[in-house]
């Protein structure tokens, strides 16, 4: 099964790959606030707040708690496991522009995984 470090990192070249997307990885630690989303975005104006689990995990109560607070200050949060689920809570918030022309940050592939 693919490590959560591996899911974090396709998301973020998928993001960064994104016009007008900047994503970091949220560290732990003494700088920290405990339980916040593994990575943190910017999407053309719009924050987002993304909790990365393997397929079949869930969130932490805190984790639960932290995205909550993000998602009531306005933030775009999720839970996702995936470049695809990634993609479908972008879609669904209306984040994705679509062009006539290929952009290739859209169709990453998720073998790169």
């Amino acid at each position: 099964m693919t490590s959560e470090k591996a899911i974090v990192k396709s998301i973020l070249a998928y993001l960064n790959g994104l016009p007008e997307c900047l994503a970091r990885k949220r560290w732990g630690g003494g700088m920290g606030v405990a339980g916040d989303p593994d990575i943190d975005a910017c999407l053309r104006g719009r924050s987002l707040q993304l909790e990365v689990k393997r397929p079949g995990e869930k969130p932490t109560a805190l984790q639960a708690k932290r995205l909550d607070e993000w998602r009531k200050a306005g933030a775009v949060v999720g839970v996702v496991t995936s470049i695809a689920a990634t993609r479908a809570l972008l879609e669904n918030n209306s984040l994705l522009i679509r062009t006539n022309t290929p952009d290739p940050a859209y169709i990453v592939s998720e073998q790169s995984l």
